[in-house]
């Protein structure tokens, strides 16, 4: 059996200036409701926290857990968002590629490269390297994965309390069986997207 390979610092070496490196990934893409949410991390490689893995494969607690470690100890964190109303009048693809951009704006260190997951990439003041799933290779992809995982989870909690028929805080706003009956039954929220096919 192989050893499990996680998320390390092989891309972050090839480069010289490592300590100048953020990664930036977003979610939200394939969500009904809700904004689409990016996080750009420059990790400090001298204290990395341990357990860092694409969001997608770690449970709601230990993405918590590694969110609050990662905050503590990154030398930078910035999250950058698209509304609704931009993911439908732009389309979902211009708008992760906005939020990436506004995420990499909203740091405060200045980073000379930054690897982004996917194969596209917003225009940014620096070198970009894309990555295809980079949250599963890179560290510091897997870090923002984290951080934009349990920021835009928090906020569609928030969101939910005003509308609890669609439970939010369990689906994210994603396409549940569950959500699509809600849909159905009461219509949608101001927090739908317009452009994306909600009845099924």
């Amino acid at each position: 059996m192989k050893n499990k390979i996680l998320p390390n610092l092989d891309i972050e070496n090839t480069f010289y200036q490592t300590n100048a490196i953020c990664g930036i990934d977003e979610v939200g893409r394939g969500a009904l409701a809700g904004p689409v949410v990016a996080a750009a991390v420059i990790l400090d490689f001298n204290n990395i926290p341990e357990g860092i893995n694409d969001s997608k494969k770690l449970s709601k607690c230990k993405r918590n857990i590694i969110s609050n470690h990662i905050k503590n100890t990154a030398i930078d964190i910035a999250i950058g968002e698209a509304s609704e109303t931009e993911i439908d009048n732009i389309n979902i693809l211009q708008a992760s590629l906005i939020a990436m951009y506004r995420a990499f704006n909203n740091l405060l260190i200045s980073p000379k490269v930054a690897l982004i997951d996917g194969n596209i990439a917003p225009q940014l003041p620096c070198k970009t390297k894309n990555i295809i799933k980079g949250d599963s290779k890179s560290i510091s992809i897997a870090a923002a994965s984290i951080i934009a995982k349990v920021y835009r989870d928090e906020q569609l909690t928030s969101v939910g309390k005003s509308f609890p028929k669609y439970n939010f805080k369990n689906n994210s706003g994603y396409g549940t069986k569950e959500h699509y009956a809600a849909i159905n039954s009461y219509g949608i929220t101001v927090h739908h997207r317009k452009s994306f096919k909600l009845i099924k």
